[in-house]
């Protein structure tokens, strides 16, 4: 077969339904390619290699019944470090932040969890996602596996960089269309104008508490 990663969402769950490939044998080469890609790009602020297993195994024994949770069950995904999971801490890319794990999931973690995806870990951003790079002090610089003198942009830059290293078909992460993306690292290099793409939560997946802080935000905007 060719390399599972270089296919997109559709693609491997209809494999996933002819019995063609596995979860476990996806969430094997996702772990393959981390071990072998993370050193130089430091897209991941953590790992959950053996829940992503275990949760690719459960996957695998629905789609041998025919009994997927949904359309993504068995695709892997990564969550974003601003964003909670529960049993994991929420550390914003700050050495500020607490070090204890969440007790609860946020609304997109849980919905994930929900269909059936495989979280294989949290992925890095600048420190409180406040700029359009991705460095911080606690996990230090991101880099561009296309090009790795240059970022993949923020607040979402080990999102991003998952993304192009194909490890994670469902990002969970607010990335929007972005001129800024995979800037130079150093004045001595040219800037990009390579657009990301990808899907923020659209309101209704948003939890009260959100809608509303989100609500206020554009009000005091105006």
């Amino acid at each position: 077969m060719n390399d599972p990663l270089a296919l997109n969402a559709r693609q491997l769950t209809a494999l996933f339904a002819k019995r063609a490939l596995s979860p476990a044998e996806l969430i094997e080469a996702v772990l393959a390619r981390i071990e072998r890609e993370e050193p130089k790009i430091n897209a991941f602020i953590l790992l959950d290699r053996d829940g992503a297993r275990k949760a690719a195994k459960a996957s695998e024994e629905r789609w041998g019944r025919r009994a997927p949770l949904s359309a993504a069950d068995g695709l892997v995904t990564t969550i974003k470090d601003n964003i909670l999971l529960a049993g994991f801490p929420t550390r914003r890319g700050s050495k500020t932040s607490s070090d204890a794990p969440a007790t609860e999931d946020s609304p997109a973690s849980a919905r994930l969890k929900e269909a059936g995806c495989v979280i294989v870990g949290k992925t890095t951003l600048p420190e409180f996602g406040w700029k359009g790079l991705c460095d911080s002090p606690l996990t230090g610089i991101t880099r561009n596996p296309w090009k790795l003198d240059r970022s993949t942009g923020g607040s979402s830059g080990g999102a991003a960089a998952a993304a192009a290293l194909g490890l994670g078909h469902c990002i969970s992460a607010p990335m929007r269309p972005v001129r800024s993306a995979f800037l130079p690292l150093s004045p001595g290099c040219s800037a990009s104008s390579r657009h990301l793409a990808a899907c923020p939560p659209t309101p209704p997946r948003l939890s009260a508490r959100s809608r509303t802080r989100s609500h206020a935000a554009l009000k005091m905007r105006r």
